[in-house]
Parts: structure tokens; sequence; C-alpha cells
């Protein structure tokens, strides 16, 4: 059998791996922290790359994962809602729980504890499949859905991640999803090249909302190494479902990760954090702020599903 699914202990971390035994790559979740990536490596002569950045033990996740959010599902919204407001069927709503600029930020679902509900192996793959019922656990929103996340590890390094949204409310209500993945090839992202198949970045303001209009850019739209520059920005992809949404490559190792998002995750955030050893390539069904300015946001009705897709591809060129 190419394929097996384990429960592994490390560091104070309950994790469930998935292995591929035919190409040595191996994946890592945290069900208890919001299904979180925790691991997607690959051997590399007598030891892994590890490209997630992540927790060191469960110290590392209780003290910085409110702050970094690194691998968090976004859901039911993704990046900020200005001063933590919005306003939904005539009603006004707030968050309690702000960031430091007085945002809402990165949705309710990063720390919650997911529940396993399905392993499966085949001859060609391996999946994971967990589950939450949100059930008005925050009063800012009021609603119940069930998000249902599948890993699913595929032969020649393809990682698949499906999340599904069923609204259980008896009303429609605002929704959007993401992922927030730190990817890390080894040595600075200043040595990497990068590419990402978008011409508009989305114009913010200073804490990191909307102002309503795009800036043509075409920057990175083929590999560039990315040098000194900083990103905190979010584009909007071009759909080709034959071609990677983005590319990072480390030539010095020659490892490179492709992104391959479905039509539902139709904008790309990117950020890179201070210390420079990592990159956060995060795909959004919706902008930042969609509860107030509606951009990709879905209205989903009582009962119905809505799926979010990406795939990441992991190889040596």
């Amino acid at each position: 059998m190419s394929f097996n699914i384990t429960q592994e202990k490390e560091e104070d971390l309950n994790l469930l791996q998935i292995s591929d035994f035919s190409s040595g790559i191996q994946v890592r979740i945290l069900p208890e922290a919001g299904a979180l990536l925790h691991e997607f490596s690959i051997p590399w002569g007598n030891r892994r790359i590890q490209v997630i950045e992540g927790y060191q033990n469960g110290a590392d996740l209780k003290k910085n994962y409110a702050s970094s959010y690194k691998s968090a599902k976004l859901s039911p919204f993704v990046c900020r809602i200005a001063q933590a407001r919005y306003s939904f069927g005539g009603k006004a709503f707030e968050f309690e729980n702000k960031f430091g600029d007085g945002s809402a930020i990165h949705g309710l679902l990063y720390n919650k504890p997911f529940r396993v509900v399905k392993k499966t192996i085949l001859p060609e793959e391996a999946s994971i499949e967990l589950e939450y019922d949100y059930n008005k656990d925050d009063p800012a929103y009021p609603f119940e859905y069930k998000t249902t996340i599948r890993y699913t590890l595929q032969s020649s390094g393809h990682l698949y991640l499906k999340t599904t949204v069923q609204n259980c409310s008896a009303v429609p209500i605002p929704m959007a999803d993401g992922w927030h993945p730190y990817f890390s090839l080894e040595g600075s992202v200043n040595s990497w090249l990068l590419s990402f198949r978008s011409r508009k970045n989305i114009a913010f303001d200073e804490k990191l909302i909307p102002l309503g209009h795009v800036i043509e850019t075409s920057d990175f739209y083929s590999p560039t190494l990315v040098g000194d520059r900083s990103f905190d920005h979010c584009y909007l992809l071009e759909q080709d479902l034959q071609r990677p949404a983005a590319t990072l490559e480390n030539p010095d190792n020659h490892l490179r990760l492709s992104l391959f998002p479905d039509s539902s995750y139709p904008y790309l955030q990117i950020y890179t954090p201070p210390d420079r050893k990592s990159i956060a390539l995060e795909n959004l069904s919706a902008a930042p702020d969609s509860f107030n300015n509606g951009m990709g946001l879905i209205i989903l009705e009582p009962d119905h599903l809505q799926s979010f897709s990406v795939l990441y591809q992991l190889e040596f060129g």
C-alpha cells in the first residue's frame, strides 16, 4: 500500500499524518486548532524539507496562534472587517474580539476543535475529512453553519484541500472562505522566485482595508526574484484552471510549489513576515472587508452548500 494514515503526538501536539511511501511526501493536520495544515514535507537527500512554516510545540501554538494565524482556516470572513463592524439583514453587528488596529481579523474558526469524520485510503490517494458545527458561537455572527474540510494527498506531490460550507440557519448568511498558510522553501524569501497570475492589485488604506479601486501591476506575472520586496497585498487572479495561479521556487535547492485554486478562490493575498523566512500565499473567496464592500461576498441560502478548493503541488524542478 502506497499510503497510510496515522495519529501522532509530537511536542504536545496531537497530529493526524498522511504519508505517501512512493514519494516520501507527508502531511500533518492539527484538528484541535481549526484543522490547520501543520506540515507538508518532502525528502531531500537524507533529510526532509518542510514547506509549511508552523509551530514548534503546543506552547508556541498557544502563545502565537492568535497573532500569526499561520495555516489558519479563514471563515466565515477573511482578512479584516473594518472597525470590526458590519450590517446584514437590517441589523448592525460588532465583533468584541479585535486585532490591534481595531479590525476583526481572520474569521471565527481558526482555534475551533474539528472532529474527524472520515479517513479513506485508496491506491492513488489518501484523505482525511474533518467537520465543525458553528452554532452562534459569537454574538456578532448569530448564525449556524457546518464546515467540512477534506485533505487529500495524491500521488506525484499533490495536496488537495476542499472546504464545504452548509448553511444550517433558517435565514441567509454572509459567507467568505480562505486559507492562511506561510510557505518556506529554505533560506530567505529574498532569494526565491515568485510568480502569480494577476495584473490587478486591490488598493488598501493604512489598515489594509480596500479603498474601492485597483492598481494595474504585472511585476510578478512571470517568475521574478523577490529580493527585498515586501508584500501585504490582495490580487485579483486571472482564471485559468490549466495553469498554476502562483508558483514559488528556491533556485538553490530547485524546490517548487505551485498553487491551483479553482474558481471559488478568485483572490490571492500575499504577505511577507518581517523575518523573511517564509511568505504567506492566501487563497481567498472574497476580498478583505467583504462583509462591508461586498467584493466576492457569498449570501448562502438556508440548507445550501458552497465548496472551495485548492491544490498544492510540491516538486523539484
